[in-house]
C-alpha cells in the first residue's frame, strides 16, 4: 500500500532525474498567471468602477480557456526553464498574440451580426489588449527569473577568470553577450580594448572600451588582475593578429581567438568556441590571392594524376584540384593506411561526395614499373603532379639505398612514362633542401630536378622548390607538440638553425599556379617570406601550451642537416614572374646523354647496395653535394 502511494504522489508531483519540473505544472503555472493577469488588468483600468469593465464571474472562463488551447497547440509549456531562451520567448509570442487576435477577432464579428448577444461573453478591446501585454510580459520574466536564479543560486558557481576582449566591434559585442548569458564560461569581460579611436571611452553593457596603448601594459593588467585576452576581431589582417598576440603573451596573458563568422552557430558565437591560439597563427603570412584562369585552363576537364596523395602536400593538391572540375582525378600513394584515411574524407567531403565517378585511389609503389605502366595505359593522365618521396633527412643519411632509389628512380620511372604516355604537363615536388645540399635526401632530390629537366619530347617538366611547410607531416611542429603534450623536453638540434614556413594550401596553391604556367624546363621557387629560429618556434610554442616549466634544450646538429636552408644554389639567380611569390630559378642546364649517362652508373652504384659508392656517384652529378654527414663527408676530399 505505501509503496503505491508513493508510485502515485511520483506520477502526480514528478520525479525525475534531471530534477526539471513536469510539463503539466509549468502549463498550471501558465494558466494561473492568465487569470491573475486579468484580475490585474480589471484593477488597473477599472479601479474606481469595477463595474464599468464588464467584469461578470460567470463570464471570466472564456478568456483562461482560448489561453489554454492557443499554449497547448504551441506547447509553450515543453522547455526547461532554466534555459529558456529566444526560442521560447518566440512560443509564448506567438501563443498570446495568436490568442489576442482571435479574441478580438471573434468580439468583432458576433457585434457585427446577429449573434451579438455572444459578444458580450467577452471582454471589451482595451481589456483584453492589456490583458496580453501584462500576460506576456509576466510569463517571460518569469522564465527568466527562474534561469537566473537557477544559475547564480542553485547551480555551483564557477571561478571565473578576468578578461580582456581586444575588439569592440559586432564580434566583440557579441562575445561579450554570450559570455555574460552563459554561467558555464569561464571567462568575465572586464574590459575592451580596440585600435578603433571613436570607440575608445565608451562603454557596452557597462564594460569601457579602452585604447591598447593604455589597455596592454603591465599596470593595467595587474590593476584589473586580468589573466585572459580572447582576442574578438575574425578579419583582421595577419600581420597585426601576430602584432596583437604577441603583445599579450609578452604580458604573460592566455591568449585567445574566435572563429571565422562562418563557423559560428546560427549566428552567434558560443563561449565553447573559443580556441587556443595556434604556433600557426603567429608563422602564417598574409593569404596570398592567385587568379584562377590559369590553373584552370590547365585541370579543368583534364585527367590528373597525383603521387603522394595520402601526403600532407599531396593530399592538398587533390583537395584544390578537384576544385577546378578534371575529367579524372587519380590518387597515388603506397601508405595504405593514410591512403584509406584519406579516401574516406574525400568521400565524405561536402563539396566532392557528389564528384566520386571522378575519383580513383590506387596503392602502389612509384617504382613498381609493372604497376605503374598499368596505370598510365588505363588512364592515361594528362597532368602530372609527382609528390611522392621520402624526405627526412636523418633516416635517408642511413638509408641511402631507399632514397636513390624512391627520390631519383620512382621520379625518373614516372617521369619516362609520362613521356611515352604523352601526358601534357609534369609538375614535381622539390625541396630547398636540393639547393646545395648537404645531405643524401636534399642531393636525391636535386638529382630528381636535373633529370627531369633534360628530359625532350612534348610532356612539359616544371620543378617546384619549397622550403618546409606548416603542420606536414614528421614537421617540427608536430614533434614539437609531442613533445608538449609528453612533458618535455622540447629538443632543438642547435640554438642558431633557422627553416622558412609556409602553410599547406599556400605551398600547394603555388605548385598549381606554377605548373600552369610553367613551359618546361623551369624550375619555381617560391617566397618563402622570413627565416624562423627554431628555438625562438619553440619557446613560442612553449609559451602557448601555458606550461613554462617545460625545458628546452639542445641535442646538436644531426647528420645531413643544415644551419640555414636557402632557395638558390651558389650559381643560380632569379627571373620574376607575373606572380610576385613566384620567381623563375636560372640554373645550369645539362644534356639528355650526359644526364642519361650518370643516371646509369648511379643505378650500377645502386645495385651494389654500398652506400659510400651510391653517394660517391651522387656526387659526380651533383659537385655542390658537400655532406655534413662525417661518414660521407670523406667522399669530398
Amino acid at each position: 500500500m505505501k509503496k503505491l502511494v508513493i508510485n502515485f504522489c511520483n506520477f502526480i508531483f514528478g520525479k525525475h532525474k534531471t530534477n526539471t519540473l513536469p510539463r503539466y505544472w509549468i502549463l498550471i503555472v501558465d494558466m494561473v498567471i492568465v487569470i491573475v493577469a486579468y484580475f490585474i488588468t480589471i484593477l488597473m483600468l477599472y479601479f474606481n468602477d469595477i463595474k464599468s469593465s464588464g467584469f461578470d464571474w460567470e463570464r471570466i472562463w472564456i478568456v483562461p480557456v482560448v489561453y489554454l488551447v492557443a499554449f497547448l497547440i504551441s506547447r509553450t509549456y515543453d522547455g526547461m526553464l532554466r534555459y529558456s531562451g529566444f526560442n521560447d520567448i518566440r512560443k509564448i509570442f506567438s501563443a498570446c498574440t495568436g490568442t489576442v487576435a482571435i479574441l478580438l477577432l471573434s468580439k468583432f464579428i458576433l457585434s457585427n451580426t446577429s449573434f451579438h448577444n455572444l459578444a458580450t461573453y467577452f471582454p471589451r478591446y482595451v481589456t483584453m489588449v492589456y490583458h496580453y501585454l501584462i500576460t506576456m510580459t509576466i510569463m517571460i520574466l518569469m522564465r527568466f527569473t527562474i534561469r537566473r536564479l537557477y544559475n547564480e543560486v542553485y547551480k555551483n558557481p564557477i571561478q571565473k577568470e578576468n578578461t580582456l576582449i581586444y575588439g569592440a566591434g559586432d564580434a566583440g559585442t557579441m562575445l561579450l553577450r554570450t559570455l555574460s548569458q552563459d554561467t558555464a564560461a569561464v571567462y568575465k569581460a572586464v574590459a575592451f580594448t580596440d585600435d578603433d579611436k571613436k570607440r575608445v571611452g565608451i562603454q557596452i553593457n557597462t564594460i569601457k572600451v579602452y585604447s591598447p596603448s593604455e589597455a596592454l601594459t603591465k599596470t593595467f593588467i595587474k590593476k584589473n588582475n586580468i589573466k585572459i585576452m580572447v582576442l574578438a576581431i575574425p578579419s583582421l589582417d595577419e600581420e597585426r593578429r601576430k602584432q596583437i598576440i604577441e603583445k599579450g603573451m609578452a604580458l604573460n596573458l592566455v591568449v585567445k581567438t574566435i572563429p571565422s563568422f562562418s563557423k559560428w552557430v546560427d549566428g552567434e558565437i558560443k563561449s565553447n568556441q573559443i580556441e587556443d591560439i595556434k604556433i600557426e597563427d603567429l608563422l602564417g603570412r598574409t593569404p596570398i590571392k592567385l587568379g584562377k584562369e590559369n590553373v584552370t585552363r590547365e585541370i579543368n576537364g583534364k585527367v590528373v594524376l597525383v603521387t603522394g596523395a595520402a601526403g600532407s602536400i599531396g593530399s592538398e593538391i587533390c583537395r584544390q584540384v578537384m576544385h577546378y572540375n578534371p575529367t579524372k582525378l587519380i590518387m597515388l600513394d603506397q601508405a595504405e593506411s593514410p591512403m584509406y584515411d584519406f579516401q574516406f574524407e574525400m568521400n565524405n567531403t561536402p563539396d566532392f561526395k557528389d564528384l566520386r565517378d571522378k575519383m580513383a585511389f590506387v596503392i602502389t609503389n612509384v617504382k613498381d614499373p609493372v604497376r605503374m605502366r598499368e596505370v598510365f595505359e588505363q588512364y592515361r593522365p594528362q597532368v602530372v603532379f609527382h609528390a611522392a618521396a621520402y624526405k627526412h633527412v636523418p633516416f635517408m643519411e642511413e638509408n641511402a639505398y631507399e632514397a636513390v632509389f624512391v627520390n631519383v628512380f620512382g621520379t625518373k620511372l614516372i617521369a619516362d612514362l609520362a613521356v611515352e604516355y604523352g601526358v601534357e604537363k609534369f609538375v614535381m615536388i622539390s625541396t630547398d633542401k636540393a639547393v646545395n645540399p648537404t645531405n643524401v635526401m636534399g642531393a636525391t632530390k636535386r638529382i630528381a630536378e636535373i633529370y627531369t629537366q633534360s628530359r625532350k619530347g612534348n610532356t612539359k617538366f616544371i620543378t617546384t622548390r619549397f622550403g618546409n611547410v606548416l603542420g606536414s607531416n614528421g614537421s617540427v611542429v608536430p614533434l614539437f607538440r609531442k613533445q608538449i603534450a609528453q612533458g618535455g623536453p622540447i629538443t632543438v638540434t642547435d640554438r642558431r638553425i633557422t627553416r622558412f614556413f609556409m602553410t599547406i594550401p599556400e605551398a600547394c596553391s603555388l605548385v598549381l599556379e606554377a605548373g600552369s604556367i610553367g613551359d618546361g624546363g623551369d624550375i619555381f621557387v617560391f617566397d618563402m617570406g622570413e627565416k624562423v629560429k627554431i628555438w625562438d618556434l619553440a619557446e613560442k610554442m612553449r609559451q602557448l601550451s601555458h606550461h613554462p616549466e617545460i625545458e628546452i634544450i639542445e641535442t646538436g646538429l644531426r647528420p645531413g642537416e643544415k644551419l640555414y636552408e636557402e632557395v638558390l644554389a651558389n650559381e643560380e639567380n632569379t627571373i620574376k614572374t607575373d606572380n610576385e611569390k613566384i620567381m623563375h630559378a636560372v640554373v645550369r642546364k645539362y644534356e639528355t646523354a650526359d644526364v642519361d649517362s650518370m643516371i646509369e652508373k648511379l643505378h650500377t652504384e645502386l645495385e651494389t647496395c654500398d652506400p659510400m659508392k651510391i653517394v660517391a656517384q651522387m656526387k659526380v652529378i651533383v659537385p655542390e653535394f658537400k655532406s655534413n654527414n662525417s661518414v660521407f663527408s670523406q667522399l669530398d676530399k
